[in-house]
Formats: C-alpha cells, sequence, structure tokens
C-alpha cells in the first residue's frame, strides 16, 4: 500500500464497529496518532483501545487497509472525507451490548436528599420564588382550582331538560330549556347548552364543526353555570302569533 500525505488538517469520517449496530459521521484531526485515535473511539464505541482492530474503508465501502501502526499518524494513511473506519472488538464483548441500557446501573435520589441539596434546580426556584415556588403563581392556581370545583359544583345542580332562566350581565333574563351540561373543545370550563325560546343565541348546538344539542339556527348558546338559575319558568307569549 502506498502511503500518502493528505494537507487538510482535519477529516470527517464514519465510525462503525462490530459491537454496535450504528454508524457515527465525526471529525478528527489528521496529526493525531492511531494509539490516540483509538482513544478517542473509545468514547464512541465502547471498546477499550488494547482491544481495538481498526480497519478503513472508502466512500465506496471498498476495503482500503488496516490502521495498524499505533505510532503512524491518521493522516498519513488514505483517510478522506466520507471514508469509513470500522472498530473491530476483540474484547468478547458481544454485538449489542453497550447498547442495551437494561443493564446500566441507575443512579436514584430520593425526594427528602434532593430538597437537602442546595445546588439543585429545586433549591434555586425555592430561593427565587419561582415557577410553581411563586406565591403570585401559586396564588393563581389555587384560584383557578377553587373556580373549577365551583363551576362543577354549579354544573352538577343543573339538569339536562330542565327549564332555565339565563341573567348574563348587561342582558335582560333570557329563558329556554338545559340541553347540555360538561365540558367543551372550544373553551375549557363547563358550560351549559341553552336552547332559548326565541332566537336570541348565536348557533344551533353547534360549535367549530362539533355539535353538543340540537336545535335550530340562532336558539342555541353555552353560558357558564353562574348565569342559568332552574326552576319553573314557563315559556313566555311574546305574541309571535299576532298579526
Amino acid at each position: 500500500m502506498e502511503v500518502t500525505g493528505l494537507s487538510a488538517p482535519t477529516v470527517n469520517v464514519f465510525i462503525s464497529s462490530s459491537l454496535n449496530s450504528f454508524r457515527s459521521q465525526k471529525r478528527y484531526s489528521r496529526s493525531l496518532t492511531i494509539a490516540e485515535f483509538k482513544c478517542k473511539l473509545q468514547l464512541v464505541v465502547g471498546s477499550p483501545a488494547s482491544c481495538m482492530e481498526l480497519e478503513l474503508y472508502g466512500p465506496d465501502d471498498k476495503f482500503y487497509s488496516k490502521l495498524d501502526q499505533e505510532d503512524a499518524l491518521l493522516g498519513s494513511y488514505p483517510v478522506d472525507d466520507g471514508c469509513r473506519i470500522h472498530v473491530i472488538d476483540h474484547s468478547g464483548a458481544r454485538l449489542g451490548e453497550y447498547e442495551d441500557m437494561s443493564k446500566v446501573e441507575k443512579y436514584e435520589l430520593s425526594q427528602e436528599a434532593y430538597d437537602q441539596r442546595q445546588n439543585s434546580v429545586r433549591s434555586f426556584l425555592k430561593r427565587n420564588k419561582l415557577g410553581r415556588y411563586s406565591e403570585e403563581e401559586r396564588a393563581q392556581q389555587e384560584a383557578e382550582s377553587s373556580q373549577r370545583l365551583t363551576e362543577e359544583a354549579q354544573a352538577g345542580a343543573i339538569p339536562v331538560g330542565s327549564r332555565c332562566e339565563v341573567q348574563a350581565p348587561g342582558q335582560p333574563p333570557r329563558r329556554g330549556t338545559v340541553m347540555y351540561v360538561g365540558l367543551t373543545d372550544f373553551k375549557p370550563g363547563y358550560w351549559i347548552g341553552v336552547r332559548y325560546d326565541e332566537p336570541l343565541g348565536k348557533n344551533d348546538g353547534s360549535v367549530n364543526g362539533k355539535r353538543y344539542f340540537e336545535c335550530q339556527a340562532k336558539y342555541g348558546a353555552f353560558v357558564k353555570p353562574s348565569v342559568v338559575t332552574v326552576g319553573d319558568f314557563p315559556e313566555e307569549d311574546y305574541g309571535l302569533d299576532e298579526m
């Protein structure tokens, strides 16, 4: 084999191994000795440097030569961008052994021990009152949680099919029939679907293509439980039949 010297200081190569099923693309200095190069490959393929045998393949995957001179420079071999260097492991390890994460011993720390650490993220958040340790944010979360519980209780007291009166702020009372009670896709929280006695609504019981109940157009609306009162609210005569 004719050994040549190349001028580019680094080379971009693919690394494969007899122990792994994947390839890695790495950039190395041509001034590394093969011994130094093997030490760097330990971090890539997991094989001990002393148990490595290196083979050089061209960009077309054609075998070029073995990299078997420990004191020779990587750049003294015909290594160019796109070449592949294959690591053959002689340590006795099996294919995929270094890929099986179930065999890796995991370090676990109890919540109590983590709380005692002064240099943790949790400790930083506590000291600076950030995230879930922010008093303002915690108060907001508690208020939202309380509102959800209140809405859920109010909604649970409104049976579907019951007559009701809706008293929205700044609007006259409107009577109708409860057609839907529960959560929706268009907004968070609990909503009451009402079919009004007159065309004072906004929809036909559907919102954004999803139907929650059936009614005529402009007779349906969704309101919060807090503005709905159920009871004996007979349908009023608005004189629509009079000429």
